[in-house]
Parts: C-alpha cells; structure tokens; sequence
C-alpha cells in the first residue's frame, strides 16, 4: 500500500513514519510512504503558500493555487484507479477502528495536512474525497493526525504485522476493549497473574477473556455496548 503525505514539515513525517512497525514494514515493501513539501509547487518568490482570510479574521489561510497543483502532481505520481483522498481536518469523520479497515482497503492514501486556520474551502471541493479527524480536539497542524492514520491503517496491510492475530484479537477490533494483558513474573509486588491463565485450559481461558473484555467495556467506554 502507498501513503502519500502532503505537508509543510515532512521531516516530522518521515521521522515519525521511519520507525518501528512502519519503518520495517517500509524497508520490506510492504508499504510506501511519501512525504511532499507542498511550498514545492509555490509559485511565490518566498515559497508562501498562505494568505489573509477573506472577510476578515485572525490567523492565515492555505490557499487554494499551490495546494491544488501539490494535490494534482502527487496524484499523478502513481495509479489512481484505487486511490483515496483525504484531509485531516477537526471538522471530518472521527477515525476508527472500522474506518481504519475499511481504508486499509485501497491501493493509495493521499493525504493532506493543513495548517494554520486550515485550507481555502475550494482546495476541499476541488481535491478531497474525505475528511478525516483523529478526535475533537485542535492541533496546530495535520502531521501527527496524518501519523496516527498511516500507522492505524498500515498494520492492517499484509505483511506489516506478523500474523493477522496480532489485530484480529485486540481492543476494539471487534467492538469491545481488549482483555488485560499479564507476563513473567507470575507475582509482581503483592499482584498475580489471575489463575485461570496458568492453567493450560484453553477454553475457560478464552471464556475468561471474553468476560473480561465485556467488564472493562462496561466500565471504560459503555458507549461501545
């Protein structure tokens, strides 16, 4: 899978995306990822890509000429035929888990970061398929939103985890919180690991699991029920 980003700091980016899963994941092929200077194709002497906001107000706006041609020539630069355009944006869709999924489905991700006070709205109309929000809260930029979808969208990809139970069997995967995790030491400071997963017996382990999944839901995030 290709993930396209374009951004004005796409060291941010590539040094998030470089490492861990992703970065593995990107040194085996099993996804590309493209961070693109969007004052690249500024045609200001200064490389500006902003303006004054129309009406008036404070902040500055991105605005539509140089962030049009960025979008067209990233585009360009690979198939379409499955693609998807994307703006990270407070305004859009939350993402989810089954967001996720169903984006893990496309070949190609071209995603926009804004900044500022955010994009001229004909930038939205003219060159994005979706908008997309990683909560409601306000950052001072797409990059980190940008990061969490890459990195919640490719460990869905083939080949980038080691086996599809990695996801499969992990918190909201399939609506509810995962169910707790223990290690070694069996007994850590007064606290041990429950006795139900020491005993060999699959069946009630997985019943155990169930349960527990389903009591940390009720009492985290009763919404999911």
């Amino acid at each position: 899978m290709r993930f396209d980003i374009l951004t004005l700091f796409p060291e941010l980016t590539d040094t998030v995306l470089s490492t861990s899963i992703t970065g593995r994941a990107q040194k085996a092929g099993a996804i590309e990822v493209f961070s693109h200077q969007i004052r690249d194709w500024s045609e200001d002497k200064h490389r500006r890509v902003d303006d004054t906001p129309c009406g008036g107000g404070k902040g500055m706006v991105m605005a539509a000429p140089p962030l049009t041609r960025a979008m067209e020539a990233v585009c360009s630069m690979g198939d379409m035929s499955n693609a998807l355009r994307i703006y990270m944006s407070p305004k859009g869709k939350l993402l989810t888990q089954k967001t996720a999924s169903r984006l893990a489905s496309y070949d190609r991700l071209i995603i926009l970061c804004g900044h500022y006070e955010g994009v001229d709205e004909r930038v939205i109309e003219l060159c994005v398929d979706e908008q997309i929000s990683i909560g409601d809260y306000v950052l001072t930029g797409g990059e980190l939103p940008a990061c969490v979808l890459v990195d919640s969208v490719a460990r869905l990809c083939p080949g980038v985890l080691a086996d599809d139970s990695c996801f499969e069997i992990e918190s909201l995967s399939d609506g509810l919180l995962e169910y707790p995790q223990y290690t070694r030491p069996i007994e850590f400071r007064g606290l041990k690991v429950p006795d139900v997963l020491l005993s060999g017996n699959h069946a009630e382990i997985e019943k155990w699991r169930r349960r527990e999944s389903l009591e940390l839901t009720r009492k985290l995030r009763p919404d999911l029920l």
